[in-house]
């Protein structure tokens, strides 16, 4: 670690950005973290001087940030992947988009959906045609589950800001003034309520949100959920498709949107911003009969 390289050394943010300090490194870990892992994709996807990504992988890898693995032996050639280190980085990742979407490109107030002409909403559409990285998030029931599933042509996955079983923990102070926020439950109980128009086009539903875990099974066993419940509390899911988030009561949250994902993990449709919870479901619908047609 380069940890003489920052003015104070007793600083954890200055020794922190001896590390991560220039838009070069941080933009690396944002596209490792969403799949790209060769050097020529990165080069290309950023614009960046081969000379100038050489130097930058070959500091992350010496900070722990990014392992190589070898996926080419003659020339030996390598990926680039997060370490538990760089997955670290993640919320700061989040932290980041989510002040610059509110207070940058923003007004600076506080929202959990977006308009539907903003460049967060565009970002979002724009995820169309990506595919999800391998990953795992703790599942409400116990264990961790991937969250595209194998046995199925289709998932639609569906994040949700918070939802929540009465007398276990009730809404963050100021929830319902949130534009956006409220909706989780009614949303939910209606995916509940229409399971087998979705098993019909072999399609699994899946919730995401940033709660805990036994967060998310208090909420299950009150509303009877009986598919799985994901928490993405650690922003991996988030982090790795840039997923809009919003910040209530000290928690990252994700604002509300739908993707539907085929068996290869890519991103077939997108719902955002999602005006209507109960409604978005019907819209999941229509979008899992419109793909089937193509």
């Amino acid at each position: 670690m380069r940890h003489t390289e920052a003015a104070d050394p007793d600083c954890a943010i200055s020794q922190a950005l001896s590390v991560v300090g220039d838009t070069w490194t941080l933009l690396l870990i944002r596209d490792v973290a969403g799949g790209t892992h060769h050097f020529d994709a990165l080069q290309s996807g950023l614009g960046i001087s081969r000379k100038v990504l050489t130097e930058r992988l070959k500091a992350l890898v010496a900070d722990g940030v990014l392992e190589k693995r070898l996926y080419h032996p003659h020339p030996p050639r390598y990926e680039y992947h997060l370490t538990d280190t760089g997955r670290g980085l993640l919320p700061v990742l989040v932290a980041l988009q989510d002040w610059g979407g509110r207070y940058v490109l923003g007004d600076g107030s506080l929202s959990g959906t977006s308009t539907a002409d903003s460049a967060e909403t565009r970002r979002v559409m724009a995820l169309t045609g990506r595919r999800l990285p391998a990953l795992e998030l703790a599942a409400a029931s116990g264990g961790w589950v991937d969250p595209v599933a194998a046995h199925r042509a289709w998932t639609v996955l569906y994040c949700f800001p918070g939802a929540f079983a009465p007398g276990v923990m009730g809404h963050p102070p100021g929830w319902g003034e949130i534009p956006g926020a409220a909706g989780c439950t009614l949303e939910s109980c209606t995916y509940r309520d229409r399971m087998g128009e979705f098993a019909a086009r072999d399609a699994a539903v899946y919730g995401v949100s940033t709660q805990r875990p036994d967060q998310l099974a208090a909420f299950a066993e009150h509303a009877r959920i009986p598919f799985p419940l994901l928490s993405d509390a650690g922003l991996e899911l988030a982090g790795s498709l840039r997923l809009p988030t919003f910040r209530a009561s000290g928690v990252d949250r994700l604002k509300r949107l739908t993707l539907v994902l085929d068996a290869t993990r890519a991103v077939r449709a997108v719902l955002y911003p999602v005006t209507d919870p109960a409604g978005s479901v019907e819209d999941a619908l229509a979008l899992l009969d419109g793909l089937a047609a193509e």
